[in-house]
């Protein structure tokens, strides 16, 4: 009798826990992402910095901050029966967030892949402006090799190469010129060239893009690049 009741027992709290995340996650691409939005009833939530929301975000959308100190209490206070939206810069913060909520109970959590870069780079959003305009970097990548580098002050891989980048230009001896573009400042830069994913080094050989890379390159394999 006393292993039966402690086998009913176990088996309640086995189907508690997985009662408490029931429901779906999807990690989802932006066109498909901005389709779902229109479902009714749609919650839609920057998981980013209350700075970077306040630089440019979509429409509708309400800031919680994933590495905010009550992330989880503010969005208790959501509707878990509704479909909840989770985006933030390039997709890293979104998806804890997401994991998060569908660990809290939602019924429908949707992340967005690539984050508002993508999203941007789609053309979803209203024309971004800011920065450098598209004709002066023409110019600027015209003549000679000029390795033009898109980052940003929150990205991770960006900080890592940061000093090897700041002292690459003299190490060449002045025979690429470096650019270095912060993606939130060159806003219209970043959507006519569909920077979707940053880091995104390119290197132009007289106005000609000769090689592409995004994401987090090594001292040593980005200099193989530019002999």
């Amino acid at each position: 009798m006393k292993n039966l009741l402690a086998f009913l027992t176990f088996s309640m709290l086995i189907f508690s826990c997985k009662g408490q995340q029931d429901g779906t996650l999807s990690t989802i691409e932006p066109k498909e992402f901005a389709s779902k939005l229109k479902s009714s009833g749609a919650q839609l939530v920057d998981v980013r910095t209350p700075g970077e929301f306040e630089k440019g975000h979509l429409d509708h959308a309400v800031n919680v901050d994933w590495n905010g100190s009550d992330f989880e209490k503010t969005m208790a206070n959501f509707d878990k029966s509704k479909p909840v939206f989770v985006y933030c810069m390039v997709g890293g913060r979104s998806r804890k967030a997401a994991e998060k909520l569908h660990e809290m109970g939602f019924a429908e959590v949707y992340d967005m892949k690539g984050g508002i870069v993508k999203w941007n780079a789609e053309g979803l959003s209203e024309p971004a402006s800011g920065g450098m305009e598209k004709a002066e970097f023409d110019k600027i990548t015209s003549s000679g090799d000029v390795l033009v580098s898109f980052h940003a002050v929150w990205c991770g891989p960006c900080k890592k190469m940061a000093p090897f980048m700041e002292r690459l230009e003299s190490d060449l001896n002045h025979k690429v010129k470096v650019v270095r573009l912060d993606a939130d400042e060159h806003k219209t830069l970043t959507r006519e060239l569909q920077v979707a994913e940053i880091p995104m080094l390119m290197l132009f050989r007289s106005g000609k893009l000769v090689w592409k890379h995004t994401g987090y390159v090594s001292e040593s394999d980005l200099k193989k690049q530019l002999q």
